[in-house]
């Protein structure tokens, strides 16, 4: 209307807001993943004593009782972490090896993934030294608890080494005093190509030439040639030697 008053606009001013109310986080559980294990032992009840003491983040996808049954598992299983008995029973076991050591010998190209656990009674420095020396990541002795065997199993499957706190002296000692032969042994060794250093190793084994020929997918000539150019290389005169001289430089 004409000459009539308006109040005066109030100005809005923004509404004011507070915190944005915090979003309750979900914490979850570290649990550690699953782990697929293969149990090799000759003992059918320690087998199923050592099943059911497992924890539940471990799961048994196969077992085996001797050298041939275990490679054959181990193979066609390719689990995560073989729990593996060191003095196992099989056939062609080289002398001065044991079953759990040739196991690692015969599926380790196979299964390149997975690592072997040696789960043993003897607590011997031998067999300790022997098979860490065949690539197991770790030993323990049977008289663990189960829980102690579960967190072994993630441990080695996580890229770990696991020993029984006795037993870690004696890898320690072992591998520190190879220290010194080492470099001795890698520059005799280099005077050998990578062939003639397959060939010189199985023949240290005690392999027959035609088992070496099958082993190598060679004929037994080229066997004869490769160990002919070993000998003549290292200087050494014939096989006994040559399994002495790789024995002292722990190649076998």
């Amino acid at each position: 209307m004409p000459g009539a008053v308006h109040p005066a606009s109030t100005p809005r001013l923004p509404a004011l807001r507070g915190p944005a109310p915090r979003r309750a986080r979900t914490r979850r559980s570290a649990l550690p993943e699953r782990v697929r294990v293969v149990v090799v032992d000759d003992h059918p009840v320690f087998r199923s004593g050592l099943r059911a003491e497992l924890d539940d983040t471990i799961e048994v996808v196969g077992e085996a009782h001797d050298v041939e049954s275990a490679v054959t598992v181990v193979c066609g299983e390719a689990p995560g972490v073989v729990l593996l008995d060191v003095h196992l029973p099989g056939e062609g076991v080289p002398a001065g090896s044991t079953g759990g050591a040739e196991v690692m010998r015969r599926a380790a190209a196979s299964v390149p993934g997975t690592r072997f656990l040696a789960l043993s009674v003897s607590d011997k420095a031998d067999d300790v030294v022997g098979v860490i020396r065949a690539g197991a990541r770790g030993y323990i002795t049977k008289g663990s608890s189960g829980q102690d065997v579960s967190r072994a199993i993630h441990a080695v499957a996580g890229g770990d080494a696991v020993f029984s706190p006795r037993l870690a002296g004696f890898v320690l000692d072992a591998f520190g005093a190879a220290l010194g032969e080492t470099a001795e042994a890698s520059d005799e060794l280099d005077r050998l190509s990578a062939r003639e250093q397959e060939v010189m190793r199985l023949i240290a084994r005690g392999y027959a030439y035609k088992e070496v020929a099958a082993e190598l997918f060679i004929s037994t000539k080229t066997v004869e040639t490769h160990v002919s150019a070993v000998l003549r290389k290292l200087q050494l005169s014939n096989r006994h030697e040559l399994t002495v001289w790789a024995s002292k430089r722990r190649l076998l």
